[in-house]
């Protein structure tokens, strides 16, 4: 049952994805000579102006910066409303840690990557982990990420046109924090940019079912949520 319930959740994901979304992109052959993913540098800076993508409403202005470099990445976030946001943590450079991306933030047991190991079309990994709510570390929770790439684009952004990976992260039945969820699935489109070392738009959908409800015509929406590129350093 569980599998039928993934799959479903995936098509009617993929329409609502498919109908919303307006990504400025064209598919371009993948690069003869792979790009490597840019190294991380003190100072270096993203600026990313996030919307609510089901009716357009601008959440904030969100600004990361590397401010420490050692055996892990550490990036400074802050909003222009929210103000100071929680660290992300690379441990190494592209495997995450801890991960304010989702709410609460995640502080992973084992480091999960942010991108996909191989820029080829059609690859594709699942990588199982667990992890804490940050600043609590009585519990923990499986995580199962599957990371797919899917191919190239050439995206065009208030920042500027780049060549681009498209990839897709997809959490089915994780487990939450939250005892009363029944079943928790998350989505995520990425346009991966290898020569300024972050996504140039991502996009993050989730959905969740209580205890007794019967299925997910029923669901409860996480925000839907698309974080652009509008400058970087």
């Amino acid at each position: 049952m569980p599998y039928v319930l993934a799959i479903l959740f995936s098509f009617l994901l993929s329409a609502c994805l498919g109908s919303v979304s307006n990504i400025s992109a064209t598919d371009i052959p993948p690069p003869k000579n792979i790009p490597s993913v840019r190294t991380p540098a003190l100072g270096q800076q993203w600026v990313y102006e996030v919307r609510n993508v089901f009716n357009g409403e601008l959440v904030d202005i969100l600004t990361e910066t590397v401010v420490e470099i050692g055996p892990g990445v550490r990036i400074a976030r802050e909003g222009k409303k929210l103000g100071r946001l929680p660290d992300e943590i690379q441990r190494p450079w592209g495997m995450i840690i801890q991960d304010p991306h989702w709410t609460p933030p995640q502080v992973f047991i084992k480091p999960v990557p942010l991108w996909p190991e191989q820029f080829l079309p059609r690859w594709s990994g699942f990588y199982p982990s667990r992890y804490q709510v940050l600043g609590n570390t009585e519990n923990d929770y499986y995580w199962g990420l599957s990371i797919a790439a899917k191919g190239w684009s050439r995206i065009k952004v208030r920042a500027g046109e780049f060549d681009a990976l498209y990839f897709t992260n997809t959490a089915d039945f994780f487990q939450s924090d939250d005892w009363f969820r029944m079943a928790s699935n998350r989505r995520e489109q990425v346009w991966f940019a290898p020569e300024i070392g972050r996504w140039v738009v991502r996009e993050s959908f989730g959905e969740y079912l209580w205890l007794g409800m019967a299925g997910w015509a029923q669901s409860i929406k996480e925000d839907y949520l698309r974080w652009e590129l509008i400058s970087w350093k």
